[in-house]
């Protein structure tokens, strides 16, 4: 599976880039995404049952509706998240945030980075460069 993290200030249109490359990266393989909330933290909808059961203490919390399905998690850890997408056959990782860590990176604006890869890139220059960006293989399966 293919990380390809976007790093950048608020409001340098890393959400926006997104929504654009996804489309593209779904033409040759599946696409999850990963958003680094930061400061501030997701709010699950009160008096549901899924928040219920997610607030009494279950590990996992799902609600399946005619389209979709809605996972919360006790789990913060970005490399677990990841080998959850590489296990769901997932082809391309995005992860939007996360600036610290090692992956090659897409910078959008103006941001000293390590490890960037790509600064302010058009779409089809990221689709040119896929080769480019690490390799995800869960820890169990490279022991």
């Amino acid at each position: 599976m293919k990380v390809i993290q976007l790093a950048g200030r608020s409001n340098s249109g890393k959400t926006t880039f997104i929504k654009k490359l996804i489309p593209e990266l779904n033409k040759v393989g599946p696409v999850g995404v990963i958003k680094h909330l930061g400061d501030h933290d997701y709010i699950l909808e009160k008096g549901k049952d899924s928040t219920v059961f997610f607030e009494a203490g279950a590990h996992i919390s799902i609600g399946i509706d005619s389209t979709k399905s809605v996972i919360a998690l006790h789990n913060d850890s970005l490399e677990e998240m990841l080998t959850f997408l590489f296990r769901q056959g997932i082809s391309f990782a995005v992860i939007e945030g996360f600036k610290k860590r090692s992956f090659k990176k897409i910078v959008l604006g103006e941001l000293e980075t390590e490890n960037s890869l790509l600064i302010n890139p058009d779409i089809p220059t990221v689709l040119n460069a896929l080769d480019l960006f690490d390799d995800f293989y869960p820890q169990a399966l490279t022991e």
